[in-house]
């Protein structure tokens, strides 16, 4: 429970830091380093690890910084991570920073999984659709699964819509069970 109140603490402070028109590249930025983390053991022992110094990792994120062009208040904000040993909760205060931006800007995101690619036309009504059922526009990802067989798996947050043959068959299935 502290973890997550101490993510949507820093969460908050990372947008109200940014503002709102710089949101979306500080969380791409911050997607970036979570990355590196997590393929790269060294780079996390770094920041995490109280055994480097703050000298050591101020070198390392500043280089970082300067290869993939990071903003300095990105810059600022991960040395201020790993000097208060908050930096694991990176992914948490991403998840939570992303759907704060969201809920402000009135946006949704949703994440469309499909057997065959979606055409142009498919992609206009599923866009319309989605915005009359959330009240929000949505911005829509795309997964491509074969093995749904055909209709479509939405998940807008939490909430999971399922109108795929595959998940229609476990329903029936389950009903059959039942008796």
């Amino acid at each position: 429970m502290k973890k997550v109140k101490e993510a949507n603490r820093y969460a908050k402070a990372l947008l109200r830091n940014v503002g709102m028109e710089n949101a979306p590249q500080a969380l791409t930025e911050l997607v970036s380093v979570n990355d590196l983390m997590v393929r790269s053991r060294a780079f996390k022992s770094l920041l995490v690890n109280p055994g480097f110094t703050t000298d050591e990792r101020v070198k390392v994120i500043k280089s970082l910084a300067e290869k993939l062009k990071f903003s300095d208040n990105t810059v600022k904000f991960i040395l201020h991570l790993t000097n208060v040993n908050v930096i694991a909760a990176l992914p948490d205060i991403i998840r939570i920073a992303t759907n704060l931006y969201l809920e402000k800007k009135k946006k949704a995101k949703a994440v469309v999984m499909t057997p065959i690619q979606v055409s142009m036309d498919r992609e206009t009504a599923l866009k319309a659709s989605l915005k009359k059922l959330t009240d929000r526009d949505v911005d829509i990802e795309y997964v491509i699964d074969p093995s749904l067989l055909g209709g479509i798996l939405i998940k807008i947050g939490s909430t999971m819509y399922d109108t795929s043959i595959k998940g229609q068959l476990r329903l029936l299935k389950d009903e059959l069970i039942k008796g």
